[in-house]
């Protein structure tokens, strides 16, 4: 049996909330699987952060309460899935990276027809968004409340006691802070793989 996950669990910051994203079960309609690479994003004081430059419609989701779902387009042509967190009025996100799928595996490789291997269903935050059919649409959404859609749930599967860390991966500023956090020595975290033994909290 699984529990959602509650809004008091995302109304710390995001470096608190990352690591401890780890080994929880991101759920949507017919797929389900184990987070196992998150990437913290401190809002004002982070210049890799979406918030960084303050409120725009874009970055609206990240100002509110925590516990929602902050959807982004990149690249012009793939979603990133973030989860919001601390309090109402700081932003601060923590983007889902990777995710070993755990069911629906079949609607999985459906929609990510492009992958050779089950490996490379989820092992990025783009594809993460395309295995889970995440969108625009989904932005904003409530992870916490009613919502039938995306939701985050604790299996009772404890997060790493020492999670694997790295820097962040993608970015032209702040791309030094070590804020990348993973599952260690599993086979769908980004490389460069993030090293153990380290907390940078």
């Amino acid at each position: 049996m699984s529990r959602r996950v509650g809004r008091r669990f995302f109304e710390r910051p995001a470096l608190e909330v990352a690591p401890d994203l780890l080994n929880k079960v991101l759920v949507a309609p017919g797929v389900a699987g184990r987070i196992v690479e998150t990437e913290a994003y401190q809002g004002a004081d982070d210049p890799g952060s979406h918030a960084y430059r303050g409120v725009t419609p874009r970055t609206e989701v990240m100002f509110g309460p925590p516990g929602h779902l902050y959807v982004y387009f990149t690249y012009g042509m793939h979603w990133c899935a973030n989860v919001v967190t601390d309090r109402a009025g700081t932003p601060g996100a923590v983007l889902i990276r990777a995710v070993v799928p755990i069911r629906g595996i079949e609607a999985m490789r459906l929609r990510r027809s492009r992958a050779r291997r089950d490996v490379d269903l989820a092992n990025g935050p783009a594809k993460v968004a395309q295995a889970f059919a995440i969108d625009g649409t989904h932005d904003g959404i409530d992870l916490t409340g009613a919502h039938l859609g995306v939701s985050i749930r604790d299996d009772g599967t404890a997060p790493p006691a020492i999670p694997a860390v790295g820097v962040r991966i993608g970015l032209s500023k702040g791309q030094d802070l070590p804020w990348r956090f993973a599952v260690p020595d599993c086979a769908e975290v980004s490389r460069p793989h993030p090293t153990t033994g380290h907390d940078a909290r």
